[in-house]
C-alpha cells in the first residue's frame, strides 16, 4: 500500500491535548504541523487551548478516547484532508491525573489505559501512523531502597490489586499493548516514561502541590504538603517535557522506552518555602496525610535520553517556579483565583 501523500504539513493527533502537558505539546507542534486535539475535559480545561483555537492549523474535538470514533466523520476536520493524507503521528496523553478526584475517575483511568490505548493503536494501524504513548515513572514501582536512578531496562514491581492499580498497572498494560501492536502490526511505537512535571496550566485545588502552593501563597493561606518533611521529588518544567516527547517521536529507529524528567531531587518543603519567598507571602507550611495519587517517586536515569535523543531538562526549578507564578498572577481571573489583588 503506497504511503499517504503529505501535503505542505504533517497531520498530528494529540489525545489529551487540552491537558497540562498536552496543551504545551500542541503549541510546539503547531510550529510546523497541523494538529488535531482530542479531549473530554475530565481533568483538563478549555482555557489551556483558547489561544490555539484561532490557528487554522489547529482543531479541537471534544471526544472521549475510550469510545470508538471516526476522525473522517467530523466535518470540521475536512481541511485536514484525512481521506487523502491521513494521520502521520499520534501522541497519546489522554488519561485522568487528578490526585483529589482519583477515586472518582478510576473507571475512566482503567479504560484510558486499555480501551483508549486500543482506540489509538487501531487509528495508527488505519493510517500507518507513528505513535508515542505517554507512560509514566510509576511503571517502575516504588522508589528503590538505595534510591538509584531507574534505568529503562528495569522491570519494576507494581501491586496489580492496589487502590491505585488502575493507573499504575494500567500504564504497564498500555505499554504491553504498544509492544504487541509493534510485534503484530509492525507499528512504529515510542514509549515515554514521564516523571513528575510542573508548570503553568495545571489544575488548581486538585492536590497537585505546586499550583496549590502558589495560589495559597498568593492568598497568604497555608501551603499543604501531602506527606511529611521527608517528601522529596524531582521536577521537570513542562516545556522541557514537551520537547522531550517531540525528540522521542522524531528519533530514528526503535530505541525502546525513554525516561523523560529531571534527575535532580529536591525536598518538597524547600519548594514550598521558595514559593513563599518568591511571592512575598506570609503563609505557613502545614502537613496532611498523603494522597493516593501524590506519592514520592524514584529518579530517572537520563543517560538514554541524553545519548540517543540529545535531550536534557534545561529549565531550573527557580526559573520554572517564577514562570508558573507569573502565569498564575496574570491569569488569576481566568483561573477563578481570588487572591493577590
Amino acid at each position: 500500500m503506497p504511503a499517504p501523500v503529505v501535503f505542505e504539513k504533517k497531520n498530528i493527533l494529540v489525545t489529551g491535548g487540552a491537558g497540562f502537558i498536552g496543551s504545551f505539546l500542541c503549541e510546539k507542534l503547531l510550529a510546523d504541523a497541523r494538529v488535531i486535539c482530542i479531549d473530554n475535559f475530565i481533568t483538563s480545561q478549555e482555557s489551556n487551548i483558547d489561544h490555539l483555537l484561532k490557528n487554522p492549523d489547529f482543531e479541537f474535538i471534544r471526544q472521549d478516547v475510550n469510545a470508538p470514533f471516526d476522525l473522517e466523520a467530523f466535518p470540521e476536520l475536512a481541511r485536514f484532508k484525512l481521506k487523502f493524507q491521513g494521520i502521520q503521528e499520534i501522541y497519546h496523553l489522554a488519561c485522568p491525573t487528578s490526585p483529589k478526584k482519583f477515586d472518582q475517575y478510576k473507571m475512566q483511568t482503567l479504560l484510558a489505559n486499555s480501551l483508549g490505548m486500543k482506540t489509538v493503536l487501531d487509528l495508527a494501524v488505519k493510517y500507518s501512523a507513528k505513535v508515542l504513548h505517554a507512560s509514566t515513572s510509576v511503571v517502575y514501582g516504588p522508589r528503590p531502597a538505595d534510591s538509584h536512578p531507574f534505568l529503562e531496562e528495569e522491570f519494576g514491581a507494581v501491586d496489580m490489586l492496589s487502590e491505585r492499580s488502575c493507573y499504575d498497572e494500567g500504564k504497564r498494560f498500555a505499554e504491553t499493548c504498544c509492544a504487541t501492536y509493534r510485534q503484530v502490526h509492525k507499528l512504529d511505537v515510542r514509549i515515554a516514561r514521564i516523571f513528575r512535571t510542573y508548570g503553568p496550566r495545571m489544575m488548581l485545588y486538585d492536590g497537585q502541590m505546586i499550583p496549590d502552593f502558589i495560589t495559597n501563597a498568593l492568598d497568604n493561606k497555608d501551603l499543604v504538603v501531602y506527606g511529611d518533611e521527608t517528601f522529596r521529588t524531582s521536577l521537570a518544567y513542562v516545556t522541557d517535557t514537551a520537547d522531550g516527547l517531540i525528540k522521542l517521536m522524531n528519533a530514528t529507529g526503535d530505541i525502546g522506552p525513554v525516561n523523560i524528567g529531571s534527575d535532580l531531587e529536591v525536598p518538597i518543603v524547600d519548594v514550598a518555602q521558595r514559593i513563599i519567598e518568591m511571592t512575598g507571602s506570609t503563609s505557613r507550611i502545614t502537613f496532611q496525610p498523603p494522597l493516593l495519587f501524590m506519592t514520592p517517586l524514584g529518579l530517572p536515569s537520563l543517560a538514554k535520553a541524553k545519548d540517543q535523543l540529545g535531550w536534557l531538562p534545561l529549565v531550573t526549578v527557580d526559573d520554572g517556579l517564577k514562570k508558573t507564578i507569573d502565569y498564575t498572577i496574570a491569569h488569576k481571573g481566568l483561573l477563578g483565583f481570588k487572591g493577590f489583588t
